[in-house]
């Protein structure tokens, strides 16, 4: 909100040596943030004065319209001569004031302004808008001066366009909506400066009358709490809107429309009370205040046809809606040049329907803007008053005698807060009666006790909802700088839970390996599971940030793939990934979850059955490669990514959250989205806690993925958390290594023959690895050789040959048993 020191003054008490400095922080310190706090009176450099437009000449042939004009600068010139001026705004004709810029000036931002021949002709100046001034966004035409303001062509314009004060400039928080007003803003100051403060909102008005000033139903009263309205009628159509009222709202940012709705705004921009004026001669019957009808029509002022919702609210005649209620009004019903009859309304509507309206039809008007934050509801009247009183004083007219006023008001709501919780909060010793001052001094009614506060705040607080929202206040008008700077203490505890450390530890091991960690949105579309082969029954979001994926993920694949596509179309080709999150599995045989209100605690049968109805959410890690998983170079070829990297990765999973190889088991099985002949199955203890391998070639092309892409997926809460680790025992006794080479079956999996050594060669066993793969024609289309490399240790002897040996003997006794290995070469 932007406004004027001059205008603030009116009503609270500044200091007469107040500085931009002490302003800007006062405000602050109030929790108000400060755009900006500007002295227009050196914005603009040089001269800028009042002009009066002598005459326009259209000129032809250009791209786009172009006025040479004569204008009237009086003696501002030197010589008194009409000043030549090109302008290309169509807003103003001739006998009109304007401002203008001479040679030699600067406006806001550095722009200089000379002397040149452009279109043909010499242009000596600027007529300057409100946005090029500096005064607002406004490109929309230059500044028309209304022929009330008190200067002549020649006099300096910057008194005229109130580019004499001082502009403060801040951005009010959502809750506070009260401060979007000059009452509100001298409030806050009043409180700041310890200055007097005078009400504009405590004025005195006529209440309603027996007759209404028009016949007006209300049929939702919760959507419309209230609604004042009254006429002004037989006003001058002409009367212009008054030069100091022009300034106030040019210094606002708010373009003059005419004097009715100049008036609306300006008692907005005092009071905080957004207002509408009809034209009473443009009303046909009562007016009735409704939900609209779905698909129902109107015209806004903004010429914008709109569709309405079931939830808008709306202001209806016997010809249809004539007003989006609290946002814009109607073109049928609005004040034209010729309106004589004005029929003001104030009224207090549902912040809630008024935010959903206004983002439903993307119509942020400033009416709507301090709606959904909150309006004094006891400032209907008020405003009626002050506008009828300022139409009737600049317009002419007659305020009639009617007076609507229809106020379903609610009970006010009383906060019982205990003396102590602020100090308990803040870490400030506030008294009881400190606080009970305090909350008194922002217009709340208290009754101080020995041991709370009970508080009923103002109708302009609606922020004001529970006990820290009073704490808040508390604080705020004590002084932040009071409170002092302590840092917390850390309570003691346990560390990390061992969950905690699992996951640390896996994501480090698969950095280690050379994995990238990525942190996808948990968000995924029907066919990308589809394409995937993985099971649709998901967990749909009722609101969803994008329509093209509404559903929770099940696996960490799909938003996975879809960073290793990315990447790859950004010209990454070697790519290895990984990530670590939860997926959501829901329980289909659980229903419907249970609607729940917000009035009161629910109960405890239907908790439950709430609570039975959130879907599982296991914490699952899943990583991805494509391209060289080791890279060639000038030392060699490198080794393209295949799947038993993706069960190498599985492996160091399980590896890192402290699993016994010999718990782990990897074996052939067939699972979307894998290729079938290149998917493993990771078991620990018998039970398949996931899946690794390449993926399936259909599903790489579905997807735009390199071809022969692999990928990994384990559920770690399906892993158990490891107990106690003993510390390793170490033998100093050298260890006895032997080869074996056993041909078998090659259907025979290479980890089951790895777990029958393990078991034959019994404790004495240190390590067994598999380091070559033989096939031939001499060993058979059906055979292959396994080469093993065996190491024997004893923990308390250097073991001897024999013992080693019959150890081997052990081993391959119990694969020649399961599998009918025999010895290469035997």
């Amino acid at each position: 909100m932007k406004v004027g020191l001059s205008w603030l003054r009116e009503y609270v008490d500044l200091p007469a040596d107040l500085t931009a400095a002490d302003l800007d922080l006062a405000l602050n310190n109030l929790g108000i943030e400060v755009e900006e706090i500007h002295d227009q009176r050196h914005s603009v450099q040089g001269s800028l004065v009042v002009g009066k437009v002598l005459t326009v000449e259209e000129l032809t042939g250009f791209k786009k319209p172009i006025r040479f004009c004569t204008v009237d600068v009086g003696q501002a010139n030197g010589t008194g001569a009409p000043q030549e001026i090109i302008c290309g705004a169509r807003n103003f004709a001739e006998g009109d004031l304007v401002v203008v810029i001479l040679p030699g000036g600067v406006l806001p931002g550095g722009f200089e302004i000379g002397a040149r021949k452009t279109y043909g002709r010499n242009s000596h100046g600027m007529i300057c808008s409100a946005a090029e001034l500096g005064l607002s966004g406004d490109h929309d035409g230059i500044i028309i001066l209304p022929t009330s303001v008190d200067a002549v062509p020649g006099d300096d314009a910057r008194a005229v366009v109130g580019l004499d004060d001082i502009e403060v400039h801040v951005t009010v928080t959502p809750d506070r909506g009260y401060q979007m007003s000059v009452r509100g803003l001298a409030r806050e100051l009043a409180h700041a400066f310890k200055v007097p403060f005078r009400d504009p909102g405590l004025a005195l008005a006529p209440g309603a009358t027996a007759t209404p000033a028009w016949p007006v139903t209300v049929l939702d009263t919760e959507g419309c709490d209230r609604f004042a309205a009254r006429q002004v009628r037989g006003i001058d159509p002409a009367a212009p809107t008054p030069a100091w009222m022009a300034k106030r709202l040019l210094t606002a940012g708010v373009r003059t429309l005419g004097l009715a709705i100049d008036i609306t705004n300006y008692v907005m921009l005092e009071l905080g009370q957004p207002m509408h004026a009809f034209d009473a001669d443009r009303i046909t019957g009562g007016l009735v205040v409704r939900r609209a009808t779905e698909g129902e029509k109107l015209t806004t002022l903004d010429g914008q046809a709109r569709v309405l919702s079931a939830e808008d609210m709306v202001i209806c005649d016997d010809t249809g809606p004539v007003s989006l209620a609290a946002v814009m009004g109607g073109q049928t019903s609005e004040v034209v040049d010729g309106t004589a009859n004005v029929l003001f309304e104030a009224a207090h509507w549902d912040p809630t329907m008024v935010g959903r309206t206004a983002r439903r039809h993307k119509l942020f008007s400033e009416a709507a803007k301090r709606w959904e934050r909150g309006v004094d509801r006891q400032l209907c009247l008020v405003a009626i008053e002050r506008a009828v009183s300022l139409l009737v004083e600049h317009g002419g007219g007659q305020a009639a005698a009617d007076i609507l006023d229809i106020n379903h008001a609610p009970d006010p709501v009383m906060i019982s807060m205990p003396g102590d919780r602020a100090s308990r909060l803040i870490g400030v010793d506030y008294s009881v009666d400190r606080v009970g001052d305090l909350l008194t001094e922002v217009g709340c009614d208290t009754a101080v006790y020995d041991d709370h506060v009970d508080v009923i705040p103002p109708w302009w607080r609606p922020d004001l909802r529970e006990t820290a929202d009073l704490v808040e206040e508390v604080v705020r008008l004590d002084g932040f700088e009071n409170v002092p700077s302590v840092l917390p203490i850390a309570p003691p505890g346990n560390g990390l839970t061992p969950s905690q450390r699992r996951k640390r530890t896996v994501g480090r091991a698969l950095a280690e390996q050379g994995y990238v960690e990525v942190l996808s949105y948990p968000f995924v579309s029907a066919s990308v599971l589809t394409t995937l082969g993985l099971p649709t029954e998901t967990v749909k979001l009722a609101n969803p940030l994008s329509d093209e994926e509404p559903l929770m993920r099940t696996s960490l694949l799909p938003p996975l793939l879809a960073a290793l596509r990315r990447n790859v179309g950004r010209g990454q080709r070697d790519l290895a990934l990984y990530e670590q999150g939860l997926v959501f599995l829901p329980d289909l045989s659980a229903g419907v979850p249970p609607v729940m209100g917000v009035a009161g605690r629910p109960d405890p049968a239907l908790w439950e059955k709430a609570n039975a109805s959130v879907p599982a959410q296991p914490w699952h890690v899943a990583a991805v490669l494509c391209g060289e998983f080791e890279r060639s170079g000038w030392w060699g070829a490198g080794r393209a990514a295949s799947w038993s990297d993706a069960v190498q990765a599985a492996r160091d999973v399980l590896s890192a959250a402290a699993v016994p190889a010999a718990s782990v088991t990897i074996s052939a099985a067939e699972k979307s989205p894998w290729h079938p002949g290149r998917c493993a199955a990771i078991s620990v203890d018998g039970v398949v806690v996931g899946y690794a391998g390449e993926l399936h070639p259909a599903a790489c092309a579905a997807l735009d993925l390199p071809k022969r892409t692999c990928a990994m997926e384990l559920d770690l809460d399906a892993v158990p958390l490891p107990g106690t680790t003993p510390a390793p025992v170490f033998s100093t006794y050298p260890p006895a290594l032997i080869d074996v080479a056993l041909v078998l079956p090659a259907a025979v999996p290479a980890a089951q023959v790895e777990a029958a050594l393990t078991e034959g060669a019994g404790p004495l066993l240190e390590s067994v690895r598999l380091f070559d793969v033989y096939t031939s024609d001499q060993l058979g289309a059906e055979q292959r050789s396994l080469a093993y490399k065996l190491t024997f240790r004893a923990p308390d002897r250097t073991l001897t040959v024999e013992e080693a040996v019959a150890a081997r003997d052990a081993a391959v006794a119990v694969t020649a048993e399961r599998f009918g290995a025999v010895l290469r070469g035997a």
